[in-house]
């Protein structure tokens, strides 16, 4: 056996134990448990399992699919999913082989996993945890400082522009489609301390002065609101219809390049909604532990779960700017051929968006660099 296939097995079996405990993790996770004690149990009979229990796919298999101790039917979930994954870090690590991209493919299994679990997360409880996509945005840097860009890969600048854009992207849609749904009057709702109304800030500053001045102003909004102890109001009719008259102004020479004007707006989002994210992740651990979580809190319509924006941050992180472009037109056809296909089957069309995010990253995954040369040698770039 070549060192080649021998690299290609160990990941195929890596894949397995993590697929594993990605089962854990898709289990726990939505109620609040922890994901390291007590140890792996029967949620049917309580009986703590045992390692022979615990082989991927091979225990089920020998079971027949039946707990060992209480007979009680076990979800085909859990072999699938540690099969998927086997797979999927075979052919990660087939496609970055480690002799050319050295710690990059580890890194990219873990976005698999991210993908995987937080896809079946979602489809359960509409619900994308914070332990999967902010760590993951903060894995998707940590990898791309320590392999510094190799090959088609972003460099640590690359993933934390792709974080900032990916992220900015998805709020600006879901900015946009509140904004409508509200026809276009002020929240009723909005967040303390800090909310989409300093998201929606951010875009503006961010796209005259860059996402580190919309940092700042987010932060400063904040600050203000805390300061007051009540949320002093920003009108979204200054800040998003400013940044929309902002687009039609340099689109008439009168400002700044469209492009650049465009791209530092989405990043200046992107980071007022990281901000947002690590404040309300940290709140609502904090009120989780004194018991002071209030679920009945009103709010506005939104668009697209909050979720959906910190999961395209963590697939730019790892993936950069470009890919998420692809991730995202491939999960809008995703979502409509499926939207179809549920539609004429009678089933209802309620599927939450992180599952399309998902596919349309492991399309960007595997085939992403392909599709970005096509659409080049298409339109002559």
């Amino acid at each position: 056996m070549n060192a080649d296939t021998l690299i290609l097995l160990l990941a195929g079996i890596f894949g397995l134990l993590v697929g594993s405990f990605s089962n854990v993790l898709i289990w726990r996770l939505p109620r609040r448990e922890s994901i390291a004690f007590p140890p792996s149990h029967c949620p049917k009979c309580d009986h703590q399992l045992h390692a022979i229990d615990l082989v991927p796919v091979f225990s089920w298999l020998s079971l027949g699919g039946k707990c060992r101790y209480c007979k009680a039917p076990i979800n085909p979930r859990y072999p699938i999913v540690e099969a998927v994954t086997g797979v999927a870090y075979t052919a990660i690590a087939a496609l970055y082989p480690v002799g050319a991209y050295g710690i990059a493919p580890l890194g990219l299994m873990f976005l698999f996993t991210i993908l995987l679990a937080g896809s079946l997360i979602d489809l359960a409880v509409f619900e994308l945890p914070d332990e999967l996509t902010l760590v993951g945005v903060a894995l998707g840097l940590l990898f791309a400082f320590l392999h510094k860009g190799v090959g088609v890969l972003p460099g640590l600048p690359e993933a934390l522009n792709g974080a900032l854009m990916g992220a900015g992207i998805i709020v600006l849609i879901s900015l946009l489609g509140s904004w409508v749904m509200r026809r276009f009057r002020e929240r009723q709702h909005p967040e303390f301390p800090i909310g989409y109304q300093q998201i929606s800030l951010g875009l503006l500053v961010g796209a005259w002065f860059g996402p580190l001045a919309a940092l700042i102003a987010a932060a400063a909004a904040m600050l203000v609101n805390m300061g007051a102890k009540k949320v002093v109001r920003i009108p979204e009719i200054i800040t998003l219809g400013g940044f929309f008259l902002s687009l039609l102004l340099s689109s008439s020479g009168l400002g700044p390049n469209l492009i650049a004007l465009l791209q530092n707006g989405l990043a200046g989002a992107g980071a007022a909604s990281l901000l947002c994210g690590v404040y309300w992740w940290w709140a609502n651990v904090r009120n989780r532990d004194s018991d002071a979580a209030d679920d009945d809190t009103p709010g506005d319509p939104v668009a697209m779960g909050f979720g959906d924006v910190k999961l395209m941050a963590a697939i730019g992180a790892f993936l950069g700017w470009q890919a998420v472009l692809v991730a995202l037109v491939v999960s809008v056809f995703a979502g409509a051929i499926i939207g179809l296909v549920m539609l004429a089957m009678k089933k209802g069309n309620k599927i939450p968006f992180g599952p399309y995010l998902a596919i349309g990253a492991v399309v960007a995954l595997f085939w992403g660099e392909p599709i970005i040369q096509w659409y080049r040698g298409m339109m002559g770039l």
